[in-house]
């Protein structure tokens, strides 16, 4: 489908909100009527929010992936070719830099959201938002060891001061069109006489 990247990031960060608001420590600032929350928007438009910022960031192809073979859904018809995709995002905690605690409470919601996607490095059934409600989708993440310089470039390229971030890379999502597959000659299979042996 072509909403696959905005349904994984949709997944996600829906994931990480409900996980906010149950939690014991961050369920008074996630849970209504509480100001924190759960973006899409990059570090640098979280101005006058406050929370996660689950910004992606980089898209590229799974090339390992790429060349498997179509996928026949009939007789006549194949399944167009999708693109596979690894997805990176940064993800973000920030507060109001006027709040007394506003370091602690970072350390807070990254830890929180380090632990949620390590118990759950695969989001499935009921778990899945937006289009992959329904589907047998599996949304993997993984956490991804960026060194300071890529982080540092990164954070120069959004043009704003560097906060304390962490780099998910989930995969493989797949990029296809809706619509049906392409006719293609039926399959042969050759029917061996049932009177002749073959040696």
């Amino acid at each position: 489908m072509i909403t696959a990247i905005r349904a994984t990031s949709r997944t996600i960060a829906d994931l990480l909100q409900a996980e906010f608001e149950a939690d014991p420590v961050l369920s008074a600032q996630f849970a209504s009527p509480g100001t924190m929350h759960v973006y899409l928007n990059t570090p640098a438009e979280m101005t006058g929010r406050a929370g996660l910022s689950v910004w992606l960031y980089r898209v590229v192809r799974d090339d390992f992936t790429l060349n498997r073979p179509l996928e026949r859904i009939s007789p006549t018809q194949v399944r167009p070719a999708s693109i596979p995709l690894r997805l990176h995002y940064l993800l973000s905690p920030i507060t109001n830099s006027n709040q007394t605690d506003a370091p602690e409470t970072e350390q807070v919601i990254l830890g929180k959201t380090l632990q949620v996607l390590n118990d759950r490095p695969s989001i499935t059934g009921t778990d899945l938002s937006d289009d992959f409600i329904g589907t047998a989708t599996v949304v993997t993440s993984r956490f991804e060891q960026l060194t300071i310089t890529e982080l540092a470039r990164i954070w120069d390229a959004l043009d704003v001061s560097y906060r304390t971030s962490v780099s998910y890379e989930v995969t493989v999502v797949e990029l296809c069109q809706d619509v049906p597959g392409e006719v293609k000659p039926p399959v042969r299979v050759p029917i061996l006489d049932a009177g002749i042996e073959v040696g």
